[in-house]
């Protein structure tokens, strides 16, 4: 019986990288029962998962807004750049 539950519980080193991978691609049926399990008696790793996801979703936002912002560069500013290129 320990070597099953050593089989199904991972570390919560383990379980981080399930919780990145599944944010990247499909889990197997394997990694999905580990993570569960793993996650259904450690507050930290559920805290880590949450947390993961709002960092990627802050930081896919705030790369969609670059281009926006980059746009919206005053012309005196873009100006003052191209300045300071050509001198180099």
């Amino acid at each position: 019986m320990k070597k099953i539950m050593n089989m199904m519980v991972n570390s919560c080193k383990k379980t981080t990288e399930l919780i990145d991978k599944q944010q990247l691609t499909s889990l197997s049926a394997k990694e999905k029962v580990q993570l569960q399990v793993h996650k259904s008696m450690c507050t930290t790793c559920n805290s880590y998962e949450k947390q993961s996801k709002l960092i990627d979703t802050v930081i896919q936002k705030w790369f969609s807004n670059k281009t926006i912002t980059a746009e919206k560069l005053p012309e005196d500013r873009k100006k003052k750049i191209l300045e300071e290129i050509d001198k180099t």
